[in-house]
């Protein structure tokens, strides 16, 4: 009897082990669908991952990325994580820096830098766009921009962004730091 309860004992906690994981996912699951961190169609950051989210089961929830690869999350590590949620308020940040020459006139740079905002397309009049000048290092300033874009866009207006500004800058004889 002694072995029988000792052999019922050991089989009791291996079970509970390998149904541990299990159960987490499983209690995340639960805990998505009670308190939506997110919902079906958000974009979201979870566990190094950046995608769509395109189906909530009670174990796992899978996302969509940018370049279509399909992303399986279980729901313990995902609800025990950081989840970042880019499209809940409707509008997303978009932020990036140019580093140009001090020979520039910066009136000019900035005028050229609000010229290529105002003729983007898929970039928000709300809040408003803001251009200046974040560092100035040794050989060069450093400019910020920062623009509103509704979150599905969001690559699409850095890019085109990022290109109308270069081409401007090219037009206009603004010079970049030297390299080295």
């Amino acid at each position: 009897m002694t072995i029988f309860t000792t052999i019922i004992g050991a089989f009791s906690v291996a079970a509970g082990l390998a149904l541990s994981g299990t159960f987490q996912n499983f209690a995340g699951g639960v805990l998505i669908l009670l308190l939506k961190p997110f919902e079906l169609d958000d974009s979201i950051v979870a566990q190094g991952q950046d995608g769509r989210v395109t189906s909530i089961q009670m174990f796992y929830t899978v996302l969509i990325t940018a370049d279509n690869k399909q992303v399986i999350i279980p729901n313990g590590k995902l609800f025990n994580e950081v989840i970042v949620n880019v499209t809940r308020e409707g509008r997303r940040r978009l932020d990036f820096e140019i580093k140009i020459a001090y020979a520039n006139d910066l009136d000019k740079v900035k005028a050229i830098i609000n010229n290529a905002i105002n003729t983007t397309e898929n970039l928000l009049d709300e809040p408003a766009a803001r251009v200046g000048i974040i560092s100035m290092e040794i050989d060069s300033v450093r400019i910020t921009i920062n623009v509103w874009v509704v979150p599905a866009n969001f690559l699409t207006a850095k890019i085109d962004l990022q290109e109308k500004i270069f081409k401007e800058f090219s037009a206009n004889g603004v010079a970049f730091p030297k390299a080295g």
